[in-house]
């Protein structure tokens, strides 16, 4: 239910399951954490994330997260792995984005979305815990403000005001989501090996 496509040293990945709101079940999960780390060993110049459909993720799959997938570190393994990539990553937000699957998308180094696009992360009222990384990458791209907005007030973010809060980089139209991603990332993809990775750990580093 992900689907890999490579063109050149572009990845994108899909996660195709469209009739479930994309929802992911672990091995959705670790498929994705297994691209990320196949793409960083064979020098990839760029990974896109986007989904199939109206709305690029809803979540945790509701049998599994009951099951305990909520809270199985294999979201965080996730999003690790595209924290340590050595390519720019983007997630190209098709629809709205709910839940655990923020994870991956704070992780991405840019974020770009549909303007009917809308951003919640509901872990409160749902009685879990973000993933342990997840709010220091929040506070880092909203303020610590906007991040109880989101967190701890349940916030629904549309893609305007999160564009205006630094929560995603750019808006685009829906046809053109991959394309504007693409251009995104064809300079990284077009630089000499080794710059964009240096490039990248030292803005990081800051």
């Amino acid at each position: 239910m992900i689907e890999l496509e490579r063109n050149g040293n572009v990845w994108l990945a899909t996660i195709a399951r469209p009739d479930k709101a994309n929802a992911l079940t672990k091995e959705m999960l670790a498929e994705l954490a297994a691209i990320t780390r196949r793409a960083s060993a064979e020098g990839a110049g760029a990974l896109i994330l986007t989904g199939a459909g109206k709305v690029f993720c809803s979540g945790a799959d509701l049998d599994e997260a009951r099951a305990g997938l909520a809270t199985d570190p294999v979201w965080e393994e996730l999003s690790g792995a595209i924290a340590a990539a050595p390519m720019l990553t983007v997630a190209a937000l098709n629809g709205t984005l709910a839940g655990g699957a923020c994870g991956m998308v704070l992780a991405c180094d840019l974020r770009i979305a549909v303007a009917s696009a809308k951003v919640f992360y509901p872990v409160m009222k749902l009685g879990f815990l973000p993933q342990p990384s997840d709010p220091a990458r929040l506070v880092r791209l909203v303020g610590p403000a906007r991040a109880k907005m989101i967190l701890m007030a349940g916030a629904r973010i549309e893609a305007p005001e999160a564009l205006a809060w630094g929560l995603l980089d750019r808006l685009a139209e829906p046809g053109a989501l991959i394309d504007t991603a693409k251009e995104l990332v064809a300079d990284a993809c077009a630089a000499k090996d080794g710059l964009p990775e240096a490039i990248k750990r030292m803005i990081d580093a800051g």
